[in-house]
């Protein structure tokens, strides 16, 4: 029961009120997406149909899914896992560091800022996710961010709704280590560990990114209710470490 209460979002329980680290933990992690459907806590809300995402940017993948990247990056690879810290360029937006591969990517960025175009490959799919869970800390950035990045699905349109509903915090984080707990070539499940600090103090999560190849990027799986499931984690052990240096 406690394992499943820290995966929830605290936006879907309002008595989450414990100690202030862990709120502040909580609340960095609320804002990457991992919101729960109102289905959550019972009820028989039925999801909103989905709806065609906003302009995208002229780079934006083709409706084909599946193939190499749509920003013509090489190495396709359907099989194989990441167990040693990739090769990085380690680059901030604002206080947070994200990682720039040449060959794994980002290869575009959007005229509003976010970052998007992998390599069809699990260490694409390792940046995609490291990049996604920086680029949902920006509060200018966020809601463009996951209207690209979600796929069309079942659950989209509550989880872009949900996305308002997040508080910024004060609270600063990187990315601190990663693992690769399933990659299928069209499906990929990267599990991104940060370390933040609030108020001297320091706390470490968990995101599990579920990102699907579709139209020639990785995305979010808009039929998946979390596709991005948060937990507060003791340490950073079962983890590669990455991050900058």
């Amino acid at each position: 029961m406690a394992d499943e209460e820290n995966e929830q979002s605290p936006f879907s329980r309002p008595n989450f009120i414990v100690a202030a680290v862990v709120v502040a933990a909580l609340v960095v992690a609320g804002v990457i997406v991992g919101v729960n459907v109102a289905t959550r806590d019972g009820g028989d809300a039925q999801p909103n149909p989905t709806s065609s995402s906003t302009a995208a940017p002229s780079a934006e993948p083709t409706a084909d899914s599946g193939g190499a990247s749509a920003c013509g990056l090489d190495g396709e690879e359907l099989t194989g896992t990441v167990t040693t810290a990739p090769q990085a360029e380690w680059q901030y937006q604002d206080v947070y560091s994200y990682p720039v591969s040449s060959t794994a990517g980002p290869a575009a960025t959007a005229p509003e800022g976010y970052r998007f175009c992998f390599q069809h490959s699990p260490t694409g799919a390792l940046f995609a996710a490291a990049n996604g869970m920086v680029t949902a800390l920006a509060p200018d950035l966020r809601a463009v961010w996951l209207d690209y990045s979600l796929s069309e699905g079942t659950y989209r349109n509550d989880l872009l709704a949900s996305a308002g509903n997040e508080t910024d915090s004060e609270i600063r984080a990187s990315v601190a280590g990663f693992r690769v707990l399933a990659y299928e070539g069209d499906t990929a499940r990267i599990d991104i560990a940060f370390a933040g600090t609030t108020a001297g103090q320091v706390v470490t999560g968990s995101v599990v990114f579920e990102l699907i190849w579709i139209a020639g990027d990785w995305k979010l799986d808009g039929n998946n209710p979390e596709p991005a499931r948060i937990a507060q984690i003791p340490n950073l052990a079962g983890y590669t470490p990455w991050g900058a240096e």
